[in-house]
């Protein structure tokens, strides 16, 4: 369980330094390897997240609505782009809505789970 956590946490910050690498490339080419560096090893983490059974609904879920927060914020702090009370309150929207898509992709895991255990009885 843990260990597709931590690969969906290692997606999320290879894809936030690649779009913040896509930035400063702007200025200095070089980091454009960052960029490449980045998403590849993104999707491969996201990949490997999906192989080990998270459902893709909350795998990207997650992993859009961090990459949003987190490059929002970090891009605020390292390039002075604005982040207004609007876009603060769009951000918790989306993170909000994730939430509700884990909860209800639990949810539903524990009702298959309970209706499996239910058709072993009667078997």
């Amino acid at each position: 369980m843990t260990n597709k956590w931590l690969l969906l946490s290692a997606a999320i910050l290879l894809e936030v330094a690649a779009t913040l690498s896509l930035r400063a490339a702007l200025d200095h080419p070089a980091w454009y390897t960052v960029v490449v560096v980045g998403y590849a090893g993104a999707f491969t983490a996201l990949s490997l997240t999906l192989r080990q059974g998270m459902g893709i609904g909350v795998a990207y879920g997650v992993w859009a609505a961090c990459g949003v927060a987190l490059t929002a914020v970090l891009a605020a702090l390292v390039f002075g782009d604005p982040l207004s009370i609007g876009m603060g309150v769009g951000i918790v929207l989306v993170i909000g809505g994730v939430l509700c898509v884990e909860l209800g992709a639990q949810a539903a895991h524990r009702e298959r789970r309970d209706a499996d255990g239910r058709q072993g009885e009667t078997a």
